[in-house]
């Protein structure tokens, strides 16, 4: 006789935090550290399990294999939680970001077109330039502490506004009123609209609401200044309709085709997203890196050493083929989104009725897979707590970076890992190649902690630099 197969476990009978009547667990978490609140119970409950914020229920899985297994089977099974995607759509940044079914695979290949290697290879002499302007805002600090986040920010956003839209906006030579000071306020608040028990701000809008408006105003006439300076390119040159050159041209020309299902607001919104995601993930990567070299002298000395023997005279990489030598310098890039991802949870609501692990999961139910516990779990790495970048560089790496995914994984992962890697890599060697680096510390002279404002960023930072 065969055994009969267990039934799947109902959501009901998975273990817990205890919660309160009406609110749940939200009495216990607080929002820049809920991360660490899910890890937390992560290591009491394991690696699946049940809470509730109000009244929306979860499941919490901790295990990279199931999360992997789940961001594999996306848009089918799992996809976009409906409170984020409506929260993106209203603010402006739908798009690629918070599509799901027969729209996400509509645009998915524009987006992917976008950030093709080859593609992103023909634009870097404009990288090197923007490097080059960095550096050069670097020298004029002197001894005077820098805002390194804000600074880095400014970095990515002009790398990311040349690459996708052909537009030279130069935040990195400018002050005053640059599109990255508005943008930098509209993560958060997604992050905060998430997590609110109901959609207040539909009713009545308190003054962190309103402010948004203000930076989602100036937001948005950026992003239609692009459009229309790219629609003018095309009515002056016809070809680009039939061989774009970037994003914006190759969304325009989509848009206008018969039948392709797009709208001005799609063009509009994945513009959006394109700005704001290649601003703060890339930034916030960056400004780890350098504060866990700066805690780390030996691989900061590694590193700076590697640096300069591939850069020769220059003191900002000139040559794709000098970044290309950087072998441990890509290797601590890869520990630090081990350590301090910049999404260390991902939310995503079930599609249809599935199991996994062997638990029910109805369609509709809210799963929040955790993306960093198994990436430092002594299960799956020795001394996971320790920085030690040359675990990449050894034989068995293929099967760490199957832990860490950093970028997700399976259809949806992020299409622009391959600029975000060699942006990371220039960025650094430009520092390490021009200058010593002195210092990186928390602005209030306090430690440096991990907040969540949708994506992990660490607390502000200062940079202390000595031209060489």
């Amino acid at each position: 006789m065969h055994a009969l197969a267990a039934s799947p476990t109902r959501i009901a009978d998975l273990p817990g935090p205890a919660g309160l009547p009406l609110i749940g667990n939200a009495h216990q978490i607080e929002r820049a550290r809920f991360h660490l609140r899910l890890e937390q119970w992560r290591a009491e409950y394991g690696d699946a399990y049940r809470m509730r914020i109000w009244a929306r229920r979860f499941v919490v899985f901790g295990d990279p294999h199931l999360a992997a297994e789940a961001l594999r089977d996306r848009p089918g099974t799992f996809g976009r939680t409906a409170r984020v995607s409506l929260a993106a759509e209203e603010m402006g940044f739908g798009g690629l970001f918070a599509s799901n079914g027969e729209k996400w695979r509509r645009q998915r290949p524009m987006v992917m077109a976008a950030f093709d290697p080859g593609h992103i290879r023909r634009y870097f002499p404009a990288l090197v330039q923007v490097a080059q302007r960095l550096s050069r805002r670097w020298q004029r600090a002197g001894d005077a502490p820098i805002p390194l986040q804000g600074d880095l920010m400014r970095y990515t956003v002009d790398v990311i506004a040349g690459l996708a839209f052909g537009t030279d906006i130069n935040t990195l030579e400018h002050d005053g009123d640059v599109i990255q000071q508005h943008m930098d306020k509209i993560l958060p608040m997604l992050f905060r609209r998430t997590l609110a028990p109901f959609a207040y701000w539909r009713w009545v809008k308190l003054p962190a609401d309103r402010q948004l408006d203000t930076h989602l105003d100036a937001f948005r006439a950026a992003v239609q200044g692009f459009i229309a300076a790219a629609r003018e390119r095309m009515r002056a040159d016809p070809q680009l309709r039939e061989s774009p050159t970037n994003l914006i041209e190759a969304m325009i020309a989509a848009r206008d085709e018969p039948g392709q299902g797009l709208r001005d607001a799609d063009v509009a919104a994945n513009v959006a997203t394109m700005l704001l995601a290649g601003e703060d993930t890339t930034a916030n990567t960056i400004a780890w890196m350098l504060h866990l070299l700066s805690r780390h002298r030996w691989a900061l000395e590694r590193a700076t050493a590697e640096v300069r023997r591939a850069l020769g005279s220059d003191r900002v990489p000139t040559r794709l083929e000098q970044l290309e030598q950087l072998e441990f310098l890509d290797a601590c890039a890869h520990e630090t989104m081990r350590l301090k991802p910049v999404a260390p949870l991902l939310p995503h609501q079930a599609a249809r009725d599935t199991t996994l692990a062997g638990i029910s999961i109805p369609a509709g139910t809210l799963c929040i897979f955790l993306m960093r516990t198994g990436a430092t779990d002594a299960k799956h790495f020795s001394h996971p707590e320790a920085f030690d970048p040359d675990r990449w560089l050894r034989e068995d790496a293929a099967g760490t970076k199957r832990i860490s995914m950093p970028f997700g994984a399976g259809p949806r992962m992020c299409p622009g890992r391959y600029l975000a890697l060699l942006e990371i890599k220039m960025a650094m060697a430009t520092l390490l190649g021009g200058f010593d680096l002195l210092s990186v510390s928390a602005a209030d002279g306090g430690e440096v902690e991990e907040r969540l404002a949708f994506t992990l960023t660490p607390s502000p930072l200062e940079l202390r630099v000595r031209a060489r």
